[in-house]
């Protein structure tokens, strides 16, 4: 969509360019993984973008509308603002190309950055991630590239239970009390692939109506993948540092900041097999950072702006697992049946990096660490068709989370039995 920003090395193509979409997607959960929750839940969740930009020269502007909406749910169920934002403004920007190679952004933007797993404009979950400020980019015909940015992240509103329940139309809002910065630069023909090194910092405070865990974090990092194809190898490893000062939670009473140390890794290979349906064999593994015992320091990584399902299954109502205190490894099969349809699907087993942490967005924890490490295996499968192609596709997926012995037998985990899952959606673009 309109967060992705094409090439500065290519021309932006002139003209007026109008884009959107429609989706409307069912969800439901049953076997709740997460405390003080409904153990069943449901929603019909509908997302509308509406898009246009224009250019001529070296000049462009764009915009897009966001409706993001929610039906159906129970009283307790697990909505939020990260699945309503009604009829948002999420961008309205200005753009110049004093060059060939180079942009300069300003106004209201989304971003894609990087693995995504730090910066992403949401696909699958209702919502996405808005920021307001100023954006450069800058890249050469041979594939090397840098982005710095200065933003203000858009908070989106209502976030209270009734404004979310009722759809209420209230405009997102920046403000200058959270502001998020940084750049990455990217290095082609380096074994095979693309190296990456980026710089981040969040900085937040405390406002009138707008409390928070007065972060103050830099995000160190570094990714090296190349590109999938049929009969060969592909790659990817990203390694990532955080640290700062940080407060354990956003309530006025909490004053106290604690210094954060933090680590996140990734690691996963591939293999494409030639054949009619490019069978694709992917191992990975992870590794996320928790919390120890004592409240001295914070070792919980925090994912940021990036998104989880593409790779930790979908979120929505799901999405207990995180880049938050985990050790977890994958093997996933990926197939491409035909030209309107693919397929995959994924076992992961995990566990947590830290005993004495909550695991994932559950908030099931043991301070004791006597419940152990083991936080069950997680199945995956999704399938899409195109049913018009470019046009019309549909997709079912869903998840099992069977239980280890920390999801069943911590103090607070919830006697639900096993978590499932699953989801349809029809998307209309144009």
């Amino acid at each position: 969509m309109l967060g992705t920003l094409a090439s500065p090395a290519i021309a932006q193509e002139q003209g007026l360019d109008v884009t959107g979409s429609v989706r409307v997607r069912g969800e439901a959960l049953d076997g709740q993984p997460r405390i003080g929750i409904t153990s069943d839940d449901h929603a019909v969740f509908i997302r509308v973008r509406l898009g246009a930009t224009y250019a001529s020269g070296p000049f462009a502007i764009g915009g897009e509308v966001i409706d993001s909406r929610a039906y159906l749910e129970p009283r307790e169920s697990t909505v939020s603002a990260s699945e309503v934002d009604a009829l948002e403004p999420v961008q309205a920007w200005i753009q110049i190309a004093p060059t060939r190679n180079a942009k300069l952004r300003l106004g209201r933007f989304t971003m894609n950055l990087g693995s995504g797993r730090l910066i992403v404009d949401e696909n699958f979950r209702n919502t996405t991630n808005g920021f307001t400020g100023a954006r450069f980019d800058w890249s050469n015909m041979a594939g090397d590239a840098l982005t710095a940015f200065w933003t203000m992240p858009q908070q989106r509103l209502p976030d209270d239970d009734a404004g979310i329940r009722a759809d209420r139309l209230v405009r997102d809002r920046e403000r200058t009390a959270l502001q998020f910065y940084g750049a990455i630069a990217t290095k082609a023909g380096v074994f095979g692939g693309e190296l990456e090194g980026y710089a981040f910092r969040l900085q937040e405070r405390d406002a009138p109506d707008f409390l928070t865990r007065n972060r103050r974090l830099w995000t160190l990092g570094g990714r090296l993948a190349n590109t999938a194809a049929t009969g060969r190898t592909d790659y990817e490893l990203e390694a990532v540092w955080q640290s700062g000062t940080a407060r354990l939670s956003s309530a006025a009473a909490d004053t106290t900041d604690r210094r954060v140390s933090a680590v996140f890794v990734h690691g996963g290979l591939s293999y494409t097999l030639p054949g009619g349906w490019k069978p694709r064999l992917r191992f990975a593994a992870d590794y996320a950072s928790g919390n120890g015992r004592g409240d001295d320091h914070i070792g919980r990584f925090d994912t940021l702006y990036g998104a989880r399902s593409f790779e930790f299954a979908p979120s929505g109502l799901y999405g207990e697992v995180a880049r938050a205190n985990l050790i977890s490894v994958e093997t996933r099969l990926e197939l491409v049946p035909t030209k309107r349809t693919d397929a995959y699907f994924a076992v992961r087993p995990l566990w947590l990096a830290n005993a004495t942490d909550s695991f994932g967005q559950t908030g099931v924890r043991d301070p004791s660490g006597a419940s152990g490490r083991t936080a069950g295996t997680q199945f995956e499968t999704r399938v899409r068709w195109w049913a018009v192609p470019e046009r019309v596709r549909m997709a079912a997926g869903g998840v099992y989370l069977a239980k280890g012995r920390f999801l069943r037998v911590a103090p607070n985990a919830p006697t639900t039995g096993d978590t499932r899952y699953a989801y349809a959606e029809v998307t209309y673009s144009f």
